[in-house]
């Protein structure tokens, strides 16, 4: 009688406890699916806001420690250096587009012709001196000859141009985000730290720390190099002259960021120089374009492991296999798991190591 009573009771219990870990889990997966949209602009405020944390106390402390107004006015910044540039390269290229269609209806779109350097270009150079010498004595004839190329090309150009607009919408909403950590710097920190340690236990003050080290360290690492290439590219661009110059420095910062090596946006410009200008200064370039393409080599041992407690590679690794994994904002969490990862693999490590030793002694 007991036993069927008791049995009664447990049946009780395991669909009691059935019932609320199932009402628990929908309620878990109703709230993922409601704050999925956020989840990205979140975690790239928090990001931004853990990498530009010293730079806003410095501004702070300028600002008589008016923490809140430091945090407006980098929002404020931010944003207007993003919306600008962008509304006047939107408004530029719908001119652009604009007068390029009026000019092909009227038939009056003239491409001049190909220099005869352009032909003595290494592998691709009589190709393009043909295509380049088509389209500059019958353009309508070259419109139709590659019509299915030119429409290919359309479609990820338009989408590309698209996921940029996009882009730029996510980033000044991850920046109102960072601003929002920035203004509360200290109780944002003791809420991430009571998580963490809630989580792994008493190493959460560590594991913050480190998390908190790692992003500055590919702050520095990734979107610090990228920025200097973009730079020294546009200055080396606008020396000699290439048109749209901030444009092509813009597309080096994308491939620095991606991890793709600069080369494969100054290639192209670098060949562009040698058909225009004079020897010398071209070849000048082309030297000026391949130190930039290599500075990555030195200037990243440099930067990315400063204040980083844990072996570059390390770093490297989980940037790049984040990136791939979820794209830009990637490059950092997928260097932060990685080293926290790292972190507590060499803490398990030590622990057994140490209990060894003891096991050792006491014997």
């Amino acid at each position: 009688m007991e036993a069927m009573e008791s049995s009664k009771i447990f049946t009780k219990n395991v669909i009691e406890a059935v019932i609320k870990v199932s009402i628990l889990g929908v309620i878990v997966v109703w709230t993922f699916q409601l704050i999925k949209p956020f989840m990205i602009p979140v975690i790239w405020g928090m990001i931004l806001a853990v990498a530009v944390e010293p730079f806003i106390a410095r501004v702070a402390k300028m600002l008589g420690g008016r923490r809140s107004l430091a945090a407006v006015l980098f929002v404020l910044l931010i944003i207007a250096a993003l919306v600008i540039p962008s509304v006047l390269l939107v408004m530029s290229s719908v001119d652009a587009v604009q007068g390029l269609a009026e000019q092909m209806q009227n038939k009056t779109l003239v491409i001049p012709p190909p220099p005869a350097k352009v032909a003595d270009w290494p592998l691709i150079g009589n190709s393009v001196y043909q295509v380049w010498q088509l389209f500059s004595t019958n353009l309508e004839a070259g419109l139709k000859q590659f019509a299915p190329q030119i429409k290919a090309a359309a479609g990820p150009l338009l989408g590309s141009v698209g996921g940029g607009v996009i882009g730029v919408f996510m980033i000044i909403i991850s920046t109102a985000v960072s601003g929002v950590f920035l203004a509360k710097a200290e109780k944002s920190s003791a809420v991430a730290e009571k998580i963490i340690t809630r989580v792994v236990g008493e190493k959460g003050a560590e594991i913050t720390a480190l998390a908190t080290a790692t992003i500055r360290g590919v702050m520095q690492g990734v979107v610090g190099v990228a920025v200097i290439q973009a730079i020294l590219s546009a200055v080396g661009m606008v020396v000699v002259g290439v048109p749209a110059a901030g444009l092509w420095a813009a597309l080096v910062l994308v491939c620095a960021v991606s991890q793709l090596p600069p080369i494969l946006v100054l290639g192209p410009v670098a060949a562009y120089v040698f058909s225009v200008a004079e020897t010398t200064p071209a070849v000048i370039f082309l030297v000026w374009a391949l130190f930039i393409s290599a500075s990555d080599g030195f200037l990243k041992p440099m930067l990315m492991g400063r204040g980083v407690d844990i072996p570059m590679l390390v770093i490297l690794l989980g940037a790049l296999g984040g990136m791939m994994m979820f794209g830009i904002i990637g490059l950092f969490v997928g260097a932060v798991v990685l080293a926290i990862m790292y972190t507590l693999f060499m803490a398990w490590l030590d622990e057994v190591d140490q209990k060894n030793v003891e096991l050792e002694e006491g014997s």
